[in-house]
């Protein structure tokens, strides 16, 4: 088992296998991110109270679950480099952090454009969108972190103990709406009962989800290759590879 991860875990390993997988997940990705954007903008039928504006949350809601999931990677892979010192947890932390704050930023952006129209201000200091504010904070403070210290061991294990202690934030951010009173509306998709969102605005969210868990996989594949390169610029193998250039 330790031998698998460790063949697995090696940055010239990890290197060769994301340029083989990246194309699988870039067409995966167009493919669905297509039909999600269909059914949501075309399909899907307006919604009776907020008509076509609330079509924003195909974009809006899966982005919001990015943000929260990556952070979780970035912080499971801070804590695995902690511990077990396995390079390609760093690079796999670094690397997501970009990608993490763009989702917080896409989701705070949508849900200003969103939250005009229903509540009549682009911004309310409410409980979810403040700790989603606090989470783009702590995703600039970790790509700060990597860019400021120029020892890369450093800056990993600086990264991944702020990246631990952020993790408080998720919960926060997950149930803000069912501990303090808030503007922001509730869950309608995980919950203990059906999912009270109808089936035809359902399909396409679920395909957005999907299709932005694809994209991060692409884009965090490509950008720890080049993480990878830059950090065992001096190994043998790389200096190989940049001979068959």
């Amino acid at each position: 088992m330790w031998a698998f991860l460790h063949k697995h875990s090696s940055p010239k390993y990890f290197y060769i296998l994301a340029g083989r997988l990246i194309p699988w997940f870039g067409w995966s990705c167009l493919i669905i991110m297509l039909a999600g954007l269909y059914y949501g903008l075309f399909e899907a039928p307006p919604d009776y109270q907020q008509g076509q504006s609330y079509r924003i949350m195909f974009i809006h809601v899966p982005a919001a679950w990015m943000s929260m999931f990556i952070y979780m990677i970035m912080a499971v892979a801070g804590g695995i480099s902690l511990v077990w010192r396995i390079k390609l947890a760093d690079v796999i932390a670094a690397s997501s952090a970009p990608i993490g704050a763009s989702f917080t930023f896409l989701a705070l952006a949508t849900g200003a454009l969103w939250g005009k129209p229903m509540w009549g201000a682009w911004w309310v200091w409410d409980a979810r969108l403040t700790a989603e504010l606090i989470l783009l904070f702590l995703y600039l403070g970790v790509i700060a972190l990597n860019s400021a210290i120029d020892d890369k061991r450093t800056a990993s294990r600086a990264s991944a103990v702020l990246a631990l202690v952020g993790v408080v934030n998720i919960p926060i951010i997950h149930y803000s709406v069912e501990w303090w009173n808030t503007l922001h509306q509730g869950s309608s998709i995980i919950k203990l009962s059906a999912p009270s969102i109808h089936i035809s605005m359902l399909i396409p969210l679920l395909l957005m989800a999907i299709a932005f868990k694809l994209y991060y996989v692409l884009v965090v594949l490509k950008q720890a290759r080049c993480e990878i390169l830059e950090r065992e610029r001096n190994s043998g193998w790389v200096q190989e590879l940049a001979n068959k250039i």
